[in-house]
């Protein structure tokens, strides 16, 4: 039992040993690799996250952001390697979503006297309602504080994604701090994009955007603008890798993004009972095809939702395809039209499919539901009575040819 008491304590010292990483003179990366994450509020995370701090020291110590708060052992540690925790005199609180700030108190309870730096009004609400009261001030627009030889300008960026969303520049350092812009989700033992597979990166930072910022394309075009002009040597995320090599790439795939530029691609999505709906898909696919047009081609029941959301968000063309089953659609196509109704995808063109016994509801309800997502129906419902005949797949086919694309 002795034995095993002191491995135990041995195993916690060692996970509690971590260190900063130094990204500028005097400026430390002190966040927390989440190597198991798979799921953050329903998007798959096959690739881990980070949750990203980052300890500047100055006249003033300054930590900006936290982590969440499994991770506060982690956190502190890493703060310990550099500083006193209690030395910190000022915290900028980027975002009140726990990610970010869910180790706020426990930060604040060993540096009781640092100012905790939020936005007014919703960050300041959030904070309070979590936390209760502690050393709040609150900024806007333009605000600035002087940390000694550097100066922290804060913009808020409501909507990106929250309405409390903050992100802070300091121009002496051209470093930006960007909270949830920019970011993905991905766990990694290095912290910089050069330092990465570019490839990897980039498809991660689309997942990211395509899930959790489609929805707010507007304010991310609002947030490019007011931090155009501003140089910058680094852009050090919430999540993910700090970017300083791939900058001017990153900030190009945004501004594409967020005006909901799509390229001429399909994606094809359906479930299948008796593989009759599962034929219409592929008929569909191959019809693309023949027209020139790349088309991915996805059974629900086998790829996340996040993944197939990726995939449309730059895809100018959807087919969402069901049986029918109970008067209704299948339950798979059903979670995820209300996913991509919530996500409010642009520029999109689509139509439904699905085979049916005898009822055949489900076809019109998918369609209504492309609707409310806010697709362009181009072709009318896809209906097929049991197992489709080559003449009826032949129809499809030549509808799809025939389509104005």
């Amino acid at each position: 039992m002795l034995r095993l008491a002191k491995n135990f304590w041995e195993v916690f010292k060692m996970m509690n040993n971590s260190k900063a990483t130094q990204i500028s003179e005097n400026i430390f990366w002190v966040g927390a690799v989440d190597w198991s994450m798979r799921n953050f509020h329903g998007y798959e995370t096959s690739r881990g996250s980070t949750y990203n701090a980052y300890l500047i020291l100055d006249d003033k110590i300054t930590l900006i952001d936290t982590a969440k708060i499994d991770f506060k052992d982690e956190l502190i540690s890493r703060i310990s390697s550099v500083v006193d925790p209690a030395q910190i005199d000022v915290i900028v609180s980027s975002h009140v979503e726990l990610d970010h700030s869910g180790a706020l108190k426990e930060i604040a309870s060993l540096a009781p006297a640092a100012q905790i730096i939020t936005t007014n009004p919703n960050g300041l609400k959030g904070l309070t309602n979590r936390y209760g009261k502690l050393n709040y001030k609150s900024v806007k627009a333009g605000d600035e504080i002087s940390i000694g030889k550097r100066t922290l300008k804060f913009v808020p960026t409501p909507m990106l994604h929250w309405p409390d969303s903050m992100v802070t520049y300091c121009p002496e350092e051209k470093i930006l701090f960007s909270n949830d812009a920019f970011g993905e989700h991905l766990a990694t033992s290095m912290r910089f994009d050069d330092e990465n597979d570019l490839a990897t990166i980039m498809y991660e930072a689309q997942k990211y955007y395509a899930n959790i910022l489609m929805p707010f394309g507007k304010q991310a075009q609002t947030a490019l603008k007011a931090l155009g002009g501003l140089e910058l040597k680094m852009i050090a995320t919430g999540h993910g890798v700090i970017w300083r090599k791939h900058i001017d790439k990153i900030l190009a795939c945004y501004k594409s993004w967020s005006a909901g530029e799509v390229s001429q691609r399909a994606v094809i999505v359906f479930d299948s009972m008796w593989h009759s709906t599962e034929i219409i898909a592929q008929t569909i696919t191959e019809a693309f095809a023949k027209r020139g047009i790349p088309a991915a081609y996805y059974d629900i029941k086998k790829t996340p939702l996040s993944d197939i959301i990726t995939d449309i968000f730059t895809s100018k063309y959807l087919a969402v395809g069901s049986p029918t089953i109970n008067n209704q659609m299948m339950p798979t196509i059903a979670a995820f039209l209300c996913y991509l109704k919530g996500l409010r995808p642009v520029n999109h063109k689509a139509f439904a499919f699905g085979s049916y016994g005898w009822g055949g509801q489900s076809i019109a309800l998918v369609e209504d539901d492309l609707k409310a997502a806010g697709c362009e129906i181009i072709l009318d419902k896809i209906r097929v009575a049991n197992l489709p005949t080559q003449a009826q797949l032949d129809d499809i086919t030549e509808k799809i040819l025939a389509l104005d694309l």
